[in-house]
C-alpha cells in the first residue's frame, strides 16, 4: 500500500478591503449579481461576477426551479453564458458571494462539485487557470488560482477527446472489443 497526501493552497483575506482593486471590484460586482437570483425555494441567493481578459464582466446568479434538478448554480450560469457568447475572450477571474435572509453567512460559500468540474473543463478549454474569489460579505475572502485547489481529483479522461475518431471507434477504445471492462 502507498499512502498519499493532498494539500490545497488558497489565500484568506480578512475582508474585501485587503484585496487589490480589480479583485475587490469584482467581489463587489458579485453582490450586484445577487439581485437576479431566482431562489424562492431555498431562499439562498448566490451571485457570480466573471471578469474576461477584455475587461468585460459577466453577471450570473443561481436559478432555481420547483423541480430541483432543473435549477443551476450561479457559477454554471456564468460559464455556460461565456461558452455560448464569448469563448474567444478568456476568463481571468470569478467572484462568488451568497446571501440569505434566513441566516447569517459567516464564511465564504464554496462552489459545488458540479460547478468546480465545469470550471475545470473551461480552464482546460481556454488553456489557462481561473482565479476564484469566494467572498463572504462582511467577512473573509478566499482566493485561489486554478480549480484543482478546490477540487483536487478533477475528472478528465483524455481518451474521450481523441481527435479524428468516430463515436464507434472511441467507444471501442474505451470498452475494448470484448465489451465493458469495468471502466
Amino acid at each position: 500500500m502507498t499512502s498519499h497526501e493532498i494539500k490545497i493552497h488558497f489565500q484568506q483575506y480578512a475582508s474585501v478591503e485587503e484585496l487589490n482593486e480589480p479583485d475587490k471590484a469584482l467581489c463587489l460586482e458579485s453582490v450586484k449579481a445577487l439581485q437576479n437570483s431566482h431562489s424562492p425555494y431555498s431562499k439562498f441567493k448566490v451571485g457570480a461576477a466573471m471578469r474576461l481578459q477584455s475587461g468585460r464582466i459577466i453577471y450570473a446568479s443561481n436559478q432555481e426551479n420547483v423541480a430541483y434538478p432543473s435549477g443551476l448554480c450561479a457559477e454554471r450560469v456564468a460559464l455556460f453564458y461565456w461558452g455560448a457568447n464569448h469563448p474567444g475572450d478568456p476568463i481571468e477571474s470569478m467572484a462568488v458571494t451568497a446571501h440569505s435572509d434566513e441566516f447569517k453567512i459567516i464564511k465564504p460559500v464554496t462552489s459545488c462539485g458540479a460547478c468546480l468540474q465545469v470550471l475545470a473543463e473551461y480552464e482546460r478549454k481556454q488553456g489557462r487557470a481561473i482565479k476564484m474569489l469566494l467572498y463572504c460579505q462582511g467577512g473573509p475572502v478566499w482566493a485561489a488560482t486554478g480549480i484543482e485547489s478546490f477540487l483536487p481529483f478533477l475528472f478528465f479522461e483524455d481518451r474521450l477527446t481523441q481527435p479524428n475518431q468516430t463515436p464507434a471507434i472511441r467507444h471501442l477504445n474505451l470498452v475494448g472489443e470484448g465489451g465493458n471492462k469495468n471502466l
